[in-house]
C-alpha cells in the first residue's frame, strides 16, 4: 500500500532540490505518492494567495509534507510562511539534527551528532504583540511561554531520546534572568525529566551553550529549549558541520509533520543546477523515519555519507563540479 504526501516544490532553488531529491527516494523505492501543491512566491504569482487553501487542505488530508524552501514577498501577507504553517497546523516541535559527515567544510568540529528539538510555537520568536509607538521610539513584543508548550516539548524531547537509543537531554534556558518565561519552562522541564530516570538531564543557560558549543560540542547529545534561543542555536550546530547545505528539519504536531531543507531559496543560484540538494534529502530522511521506515531513512543516510567520502559528483558549494542531478544519481547508485 502507498502513502501519499503532499509536496511543495518552493522558489528559488526549491523545485531543483525537490526534483533531485524525489528522483533519490524513487530509486530507494519507499512505497511513496506524491500531491503537488504551491506555496510561497509562486503560489501568489498563480493566485494572490501565499498559502493557498488547496495547500493547507492537502497537508491536512495526508498529515505529512515535504517542502523545499518558500519566499515570502517584502510587503505582502504575514511575515513568515513558515511560522504561519507551523501555527496553522501546530507543529510544536521542531527537529534539527547536526550531524558531522566526511569530505565537508566545517571548521570548528568533527565528529558531531546531536538533535536540537526547539519547541516551535511560542516565545518571543512567534512575534506576538509587536507594536510600535506612534514617535517611532519604541517597540515592543510579547513573549509567551505556557506550561503546556513547555511541557509537550521537553516530553517530546526524552520520548525521542529513549526512542532513538540516546542518552542525555540538556534544557537550555535563560531563567536566571527572564525569570517568568525562561523560568516557567526549566521549572516545567524538570518535572518532566524527573519521569524519565534513564536519561541523564542536565540545565544549560543560552550563551554558556552557545560557547560550550564551539569548545566542545561532543559533550551534547539532544538539546531541548525554547523557539528563538532553538532558532539560534540549531544554526550554529548547523554551521558546526557545514552549514546549512548540510541541515534537515522537521516540524511536527499530533495531527500533521511537515520535513525540509531549512536553508533559504537562494534566488542567486536559482537556474544553474548547482544546488546542494543534501538538506532535503536528509529532511526526507527524517520523514521516512516518522513514516516507520527507518531502514531506508539509515540507507539514504548511508548513501549520502558514502558519497560525500567519495567526493563524487559533489556540488560546488562542497569542493566539486557537478551538479544537483549529477549528486543526486551518485547518491541514488549507493543506496545498499
Amino acid at each position: 500500500m502507498k502513502t501519499t504526501i503532499a509536496v511543495i516544490r518552493g522558489d528559488g532553488i526549491g523545485p531543483e532540490i525537490m526534483d533531485a531529491t524525489l528522483r533519490v527516494l524513487g530509486a530507494l523505492d519507499v512505497g511513496l505518492d506524491y500531491d503537488f501543491v504551491d506555496a510561497g512566491l509562486s503560489a501568489y504569482e498563480k493566485t494572490g494567495e501565499l498559502l493557498p487553501q488547496v495547500t493547507l487542505d492537502a497537508i491536512a488530508k495526508h498529515r505529512v509534507a515535504l517542502k523545499s524552501p518558500l519566499t515570502t514577498p517584502v510587503g505582502e501577507g504575514f511575515s513568515s510562511i513558515n511560522v504561519e504553517l507551523r501555527r496553522r497546523f501546530d507543529l510544536y516541535a521542531n527537529v534539527r539534527p547536526a550531524i558531522s559527515f566526511p569530505n565537508t567544510r566545517s571548521r570548528f568540529a568533527e565528529n558531531v551528532d546531536l538533535i536540537t528539538v526547539r519547541e516551535n510555537t511560542e516565545g518571543a520568536y512567534a512575534g506576538e504583540g509587536q507594536q510600535v509607538s506612534e514617535d517611532g521610539a519604541t517597540a515592543t513584543l510579547v513573549q509567551k511561554i505556557t506550561r503546556k508548550g513547555s511541557e509537550r516539548i521537553v516530553r517530546y524531547a526524552f520520548d525521542l531520546a529513549v526512542r532513538t537509543g540516546r542518552k542525555k537531554v540538556t534544557i537550555v534556558h535563560k531563567a536566571n534572568i527572564l525569570k517568568s518565561t525562561s523560568g516557567l519552562f526549566l521549572k516545567v522541564a524538570r518535572e518532566v525529566a524527573a519521569q524519565y530516570p534513564q536519561i541523564q538531564c542536565n540545565e544549560m543557560i543560552v550563551d554558556n551553550t552557545c560557547m560550550q558549543l564551539v569548545m566542545r560540542p561532543e559533550q551534547f547529545d539532544v538539546i531541548c529549549t525554547t523557539n528563538l534561543f532553538g532558532d539560534i542555536i540549531s544554526d550554529l550546530c548547523a554551521g558546526l558541520v557545514g552549514g546549512l547545505g548540510l541541515a534537515p528539519g522537521a516540524n511536527i504536531g499530533a495531527d500533521a509533520a511537515i520535513f525540509e531543507a531549512v536553508h533559504g531559496s537562494a534566488p542567486d543560484i536559482a537556474g544553474k543546477g548547482i544546488a546542494n540538494p543534501c538538506a532535503l534529502l536528509l529532511g526526507a530522511a527524517q520523514m521516512l523515519d516518522h513514516l516507520d521506515q527507518p531502514e531506508n531513512a539509515t540507507r539514504l543516510r548511508d548513501a549520502i555519507r558514502a558519497t560525500l567520502a567519495a567526493g563524487d559528483r559533489l556540488t560546488p558549494d562542497l569542493g566539486g563540479s557537478g551538479t544537483t542531478q549529477t549528486f543526486a544519481d551518485a547518491i541514488a547508485s549507493r543506496l545498499g
